[in-house]
């Protein structure tokens, strides 16, 4: 189903009063919105208090969004995705912080007297460590993925992965 047609379907099936306020009140999901006396859905993938979601190819909120409509996923599927993203999540913001750790230790090598070789390789060693736990991590989520989708769905989210729509 498109995403813009989620409010019309939630609001309709129902005789105009959805039971989803009872099934989705932990801010996951549907939310009740009242505006100038009228009642509005809303679909959140996460709570709107998480930043700025979309760094990297795996965010939490947009792509879930998206994939959840690629993919055709039940809420199931959904929950559990929500759930793999959000780990390699963090694992790609520590691979950023093991980053950042490197380049300061390249910086150090470079700012004395003489060249600290040491310090260099050091901050190379830390450079490839966090590449290889992101190589680990990434690998992980995707037989997570792979073990969570249909075969059509593999298919599916093969051919975006293919043609550039969703990187990984």
């Amino acid at each position: 189903m498109h995403p813009g047609m989620m409010y019309w379907w939630k609001t309709h099936r129902g005789g105009g009063d959805c039971e989803a306020s009872a099934e989705y009140g932990d801010g996951q999901g549907w939310r009740r919105h009242h505006h100038h006396g009228h009642r509005h859905w809303r679909e959140w993938a996460a709570s709107h208090h998480d930043g700025d979601l979309g760094a990297g190819a795996f965010g939490v909120r947009r792509p879930l969004r998206f994939l959840a409509y690629k993919l055709d996923l039940d809420e199931h599927q959904v929950g559990e995705l929500a759930r793999i993203l959000s780990e390699l999540k963090t694992d790609r913001a520590q691979a950023e912080v093991d980053g950042r750790r490197a380049t300061t230790a390249f910086a150090d090598a470079l700012s004395g007297e003489s060249f600290d070789a040491g310090k260099a390789t050091a901050a190379g060693a830390i450079r490839v460590t966090a590449a290889e736990q992101l190589r680990d991590a990434v690998v992980k989520a995707l037989g997570q993925i792979h073990a969570l989708l249909e075969p059509s769905q593999r298919e599916r989210l093969a051919y975006l992965i293919r043609t550039g729509t969703l990187q990984i």
